[in-house]
Protein backbone atom coordinates (compact mmCIF):
# COMPACT_ATOMS: atom_id res chain seq x y z
CA UNK A 1 0.00 0.00 0.00
CA UNK A 2 1.81 3.36 -0.89
CA UNK A 3 -1.20 5.61 0.97
CA UNK A 4 0.21 6.83 4.24
CA UNK A 5 -3.38 7.61 5.08
CA UNK A 6 -5.91 4.94 5.13
CA UNK A 7 -9.57 6.45 5.90
CA UNK A 8 -11.46 4.33 7.81
CA UNK A 9 -15.05 4.21 8.04
CA UNK A 10 -17.99 3.39 10.05
CA UNK A 11 -20.98 4.43 8.75
CA UNK A 12 -22.84 5.11 5.38
CA UNK A 13 -21.74 9.15 5.31
CA UNK A 14 -18.08 8.33 6.62
CA UNK A 15 -17.77 5.62 3.43
CA UNK A 16 -19.70 8.43 1.02
CA UNK A 17 -16.71 10.91 2.04
CA UNK A 18 -14.35 8.29 1.14
CA UNK A 19 -15.86 7.24 -2.29
CA UNK A 20 -15.69 11.31 -2.84
CA UNK A 21 -11.85 11.25 -1.87
CA UNK A 22 -9.02 10.70 -3.88
CA UNK A 23 -7.65 7.91 -1.79
CA UNK A 24 -8.20 4.54 -4.01
CA UNK A 25 -8.00 2.08 -0.79
CA UNK A 26 -9.86 2.30 3.07
CA UNK A 27 -11.49 0.44 5.30
CA UNK A 28 -14.83 -0.51 6.85
CA UNK A 29 -15.05 -0.83 10.32
CA UNK A 30 -18.00 -1.81 11.61
CA UNK A 31 -20.85 -3.31 9.10
CA UNK A 32 -23.67 -5.62 9.01
CA UNK A 33 -23.70 -8.40 6.65
CA UNK A 34 -26.44 -6.76 4.53
CA UNK A 35 -24.67 -3.72 4.09
CA UNK A 36 -21.83 -5.54 2.53
CA UNK A 37 -23.31 -6.26 -1.10
CA UNK A 38 -23.91 -2.40 -1.39
CA UNK A 39 -20.86 -1.33 0.27
CA UNK A 40 -18.52 -3.32 -1.94
CA UNK A 41 -21.00 -2.34 -5.62
CA UNK A 42 -20.57 1.25 -4.46
CA UNK A 43 -16.52 1.07 -3.66
CA UNK A 44 -15.92 -0.98 -7.07
CA UNK A 45 -17.81 1.44 -8.80
CA UNK A 46 -16.03 4.54 -7.62
CA UNK A 47 -12.60 3.03 -8.53
CA UNK A 48 -11.92 2.07 -4.59
CA UNK A 49 -10.41 -0.55 -2.88
CA UNK A 50 -12.07 -1.89 0.42
CA UNK A 51 -10.58 -3.64 3.68
CA UNK A 52 -13.11 -4.83 5.78
CA UNK A 53 -12.39 -5.27 9.30
CA UNK A 54 -14.02 -8.98 9.63
CA UNK A 55 -14.20 -8.90 13.58
CA UNK A 56 -16.77 -6.45 13.27
CA UNK A 57 -19.04 -7.30 10.28
CA UNK A 58 -22.36 -7.75 12.39
CA UNK A 59 -24.76 -11.03 11.63
CA UNK A 60 -21.00 -12.99 10.62
CA UNK A 61 -18.66 -15.29 13.37
CA UNK A 62 -14.99 -14.06 12.05
CA UNK A 63 -13.51 -17.31 11.80
CA UNK A 64 -11.79 -19.17 8.19
CA UNK A 65 -15.82 -20.22 6.96
CA UNK A 66 -16.64 -16.52 7.37
CA UNK A 67 -13.41 -15.20 5.69
CA UNK A 68 -13.57 -17.48 2.42
CA UNK A 69 -17.47 -16.57 2.39
CA UNK A 70 -16.12 -12.54 2.48
CA UNK A 71 -13.41 -13.25 0.18
CA UNK A 72 -15.21 -15.53 -2.59
CA UNK A 73 -18.68 -13.04 -2.27
CA UNK A 74 -17.46 -9.23 -2.12
CA UNK A 75 -13.49 -9.70 -3.37
CA UNK A 76 -12.28 -7.32 -0.93
CA UNK A 77 -8.72 -5.81 -1.64
CA UNK A 78 -7.84 -6.93 2.19
CA UNK A 79 -9.16 -8.48 5.70
CA UNK A 80 -8.10 -7.01 9.04
CA UNK A 81 -8.87 -9.51 12.04
CA UNK A 82 -7.28 -10.01 15.66
CA UNK A 83 -7.83 -13.60 14.70
CA UNK A 84 -5.15 -16.07 13.10
CA UNK A 85 -7.89 -18.44 10.89
CA UNK A 86 -8.94 -15.31 9.53
CA UNK A 87 -5.09 -13.99 8.59
CA UNK A 88 -4.54 -17.18 7.32
CA UNK A 89 -7.66 -18.07 5.20
CA UNK A 90 -7.15 -14.69 3.56
CA UNK A 91 -3.69 -14.98 2.51
CA UNK A 92 -5.12 -18.19 1.24
CA UNK A 93 -7.52 -16.09 -0.66
CA UNK A 94 -4.30 -14.02 -2.01
CA UNK A 95 -6.60 -10.91 -0.27
CA UNK A 96 -3.88 -8.58 2.10
CA UNK A 97 -4.28 -9.83 5.53
CA UNK A 98 -3.76 -7.16 8.48
CA UNK A 99 -3.02 -8.90 11.79
CA UNK A 100 -4.45 -6.40 14.35
CA UNK A 101 -2.54 -5.74 17.54
CA UNK A 102 -3.60 -4.07 20.68
CA UNK A 103 -0.70 -2.95 22.82
CA UNK A 104 -2.41 -3.31 25.97
CA UNK A 105 1.20 -4.90 28.32
CA UNK A 106 4.26 -6.27 28.04
CA UNK A 107 2.45 -10.14 27.90
CA UNK A 108 0.11 -9.27 24.97
CA UNK A 109 2.61 -7.39 22.98
CA UNK A 110 4.89 -11.03 23.34
CA UNK A 111 1.78 -12.94 22.85
CA UNK A 112 1.13 -10.83 19.76
CA UNK A 113 4.38 -11.35 18.41
CA UNK A 114 4.36 -14.94 18.05
CA UNK A 115 1.24 -14.62 16.71
CA UNK A 116 2.50 -12.44 13.66
CA UNK A 117 5.47 -14.53 13.32
CA UNK A 118 3.51 -17.68 13.34
CA UNK A 119 0.44 -15.96 10.53
CA UNK A 120 2.83 -13.87 8.70
CA UNK A 121 0.10 -11.01 7.65
CA UNK A 122 1.08 -8.63 5.07
CA UNK A 123 0.54 -5.88 7.37
CA UNK A 124 -0.15 -4.99 11.55
CA UNK A 125 -2.42 -2.51 12.53
CA UNK A 126 -0.80 -1.16 15.74
CA UNK A 127 -3.43 0.56 18.56
CA UNK A 128 -3.11 2.59 19.49
CA UNK A 129 -0.75 4.35 17.28
CA UNK A 130 0.23 7.42 19.02
CA UNK A 131 3.54 5.72 20.90
CA UNK A 132 6.14 5.86 18.01
CA UNK A 133 8.50 3.90 20.93
CA UNK A 134 6.19 0.89 20.43
CA UNK A 135 5.96 1.34 16.54
CA UNK A 136 9.69 1.54 16.62
CA UNK A 137 10.04 -1.41 18.79
CA UNK A 138 7.67 -3.67 17.01
CA UNK A 139 9.48 -2.78 13.15
CA UNK A 140 13.05 -3.73 15.01
CA UNK A 141 11.46 -7.34 16.21
CA UNK A 142 9.38 -8.21 13.09
CA UNK A 143 9.64 -7.53 9.75
CA UNK A 144 6.15 -7.03 8.49
CA UNK A 145 5.00 -3.39 7.78
CA UNK A 146 2.95 -1.73 10.06
CA UNK A 147 -0.29 0.41 9.66
CA UNK A 148 -1.04 2.90 12.90
CA UNK A 149 -4.23 2.80 14.39
CA UNK A 150 -6.11 3.95 17.45
CA UNK A 151 -6.34 7.67 19.22
CA UNK A 152 -4.66 9.36 15.98
CA UNK A 153 -6.23 12.84 16.73
CA UNK A 154 -3.49 15.63 15.33
CA UNK A 155 -1.38 15.44 12.17
CA UNK A 156 1.95 15.54 14.93
CA UNK A 157 0.16 11.90 15.79
CA UNK A 158 0.39 11.07 11.93
CA UNK A 159 4.01 12.49 11.75
CA UNK A 160 5.20 10.88 14.73
CA UNK A 161 3.73 7.17 13.71
CA UNK A 162 5.41 7.51 10.02
CA UNK A 163 8.67 9.03 11.55
CA UNK A 164 8.66 6.09 13.96
CA UNK A 165 8.56 3.55 11.15
CA UNK A 166 4.58 3.01 10.46
CA UNK A 167 4.05 2.36 6.19
CA UNK A 168 0.17 3.89 6.90
CA UNK A 169 -2.03 5.55 9.04
CA UNK A 170 -5.60 4.29 9.31
CA UNK A 171 -7.91 6.51 10.70
CA UNK A 172 -11.89 7.44 10.94
CA UNK A 173 -10.59 10.72 11.98
CA UNK A 174 -11.94 12.62 8.73
CA UNK A 175 -10.02 16.28 9.16
CA UNK A 176 -7.15 13.67 8.83
CA UNK A 177 -8.15 12.25 5.53
CA UNK A 178 -7.71 16.03 4.00
CA UNK A 179 -4.28 16.68 4.79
Amino acid sequence: MEQKIIPASSNLKEFEAFLESSYEVGVFLEIHISQLKNISKLAKNAGKKMIYHVDLIQGLKSDDYATEYVCQEFKPYGLISTKSSVILKAKQKNVIAIQRVFLLDSHAIEKSIKLVQRTKPDYIELLPGTMPWMIEEIKERLDVPILAGGLIRTEADVENAIKAGAAGITTSRKALWDK
